[in-house]
């Protein structure tokens, strides 16, 4: 009898453990990219993450890293499952890391995008990109950005330096790699003479640090860069998929069952974001980024002197196709 009754409670417990499992929630780790400290952006990140956990029923986590590689390679071995990326960054977890855009996000005021610069602190004689080319590097202590972020790094890597056959390496008297929020600082501090930054990370510093922001001057400003992409793995199922996409491109918006202040306290945390509501998108928004990433390349080779001109010709027209190709693509969406 006593042995029947132990079995029975061993068979009650594994039955009630297997329901707590069941009913437990679904851990989703979202990755956030180091455009700032850890702390500003668990701030700004957190309320929109416990929304996310309310309304889709996952247990989502944030997932921090020191760098842009760090939330990439999390997502390559699964540590992380959804990822707000840069551009230049999406593009490696879509190559590297089986990621695939399903939304993009929308500044405030409802641009399709955001700004590259840089950043001199505001007592420099530098004024514009041309001063800089006059004056030359050779003094001055260059702050890059992350070699994952697209305004950091990317943009301003063609646009500024592949543009005037310029190395940053060995054009500037030192150069130091860091995010967005550390150059900016190091621009107003001096310690460095000129650095990569944004229009998203400097608004940001009007509310993080506005003391810091009127030491700074902006020298250069970039083409249009497409907004921010949010990145999946491909691998998530379907019916989880299904959840994300709904959650994200509802929240903000008007939608059955749900209160006009729900909405209005929903907009708040996308405006600490420095967002609007999001929009669908795909792997195609990254197309103007990997014509970036092609044309800096095929600078590179055209300067090239130790190459044979044959496998430098050859190399050459290998990327031309690939840039015609994207060019087609771009056209037919």
């Amino acid at each position: 009898m006593f042995k029947k009754t132990v079995a029975a409670l061993a068979m009650m417990g594994a039955a009630f453990g297997f329901a707590a499992k069941a009913d437990a929630a679904e851990a989703l780790n979202f990755g956030i990219i180091s455009t700032e400290s850890s702390a500003n952006l668990k701030t700004i990140w957190d309320p929109f993450l416990a929304d996310m956990t309310k309304q889709t029923g996952f247990d989502v986590k944030a997932f921090f890293a020191s760098d842009y590689a760090g939330v990439i390679e999390a997502m390559r071995f699964k540590q992380v499952d959804v990822a707000w990326y840069g551009n230049k960054s999406a593009m490696e977890a879509v190559d590297r890391a089986n990621g695939e855009i399903f939304v993009q996000t929308v500044a405030i005021d409802g641009t399709a995008g955001y700004f590259g610069h840089l950043i001199v602190p505001s007592d420099s004689p530098l004024t514009s990109l041309d001063d800089l080319l006059k004056h030359g590097g050779k003094d001055l202590i260059f702050g890059n950005g992350d070699p994952n972020s697209t305004s950091g790094f990317l943009v301003p890597g063609y646009y500024v330096f592949a543009l005037n056959n310029i190395d940053p390496k060995t054009y500037f008297k030192q150069v130091l790699n860091a995010g967005h929020e550390a150059n900016a600082l190091a621009v107003a501090n001096h310690q460095v003479d000129i650095a990569t930054n944004n229009s998203e990370n400097l608004s940001r510093l009007k509310v993080t640090k506005p003391e810091a922001l009127d030491k700074i001057k902006i020298i250069w400003t970039s083409p249009l860069i497409p907004s921010d992409p949010i990145v999946w793995r491909k691998d998530l199922s379907d019916a989880n998929k299904e959840k994300l996409k709904s959650f994200f491109l509802g929240y903000g918006t008007e939608r059955a069952g749900v209160t006009a202040d729900q909405v209005a306290a929903e907009k708040k945390v996308l405006a600490g974001l420095q967002w609007s509501n999001f929009k669908p998108s795909n792997d195609d928004q990254l197309i103007p980024i990997r014509q970036l990433e092609m044309f800096k390349k095929k600078r590179k080779l055209e300067a090239d002197t130790s190459l044979a001109p044959e496998e430098k010709a050859k190399a050459i027209a290998e990327i031309d196709a690939q840039l015609k190709a994207l060019e087609t693509k771009s056209k037919t969406n």
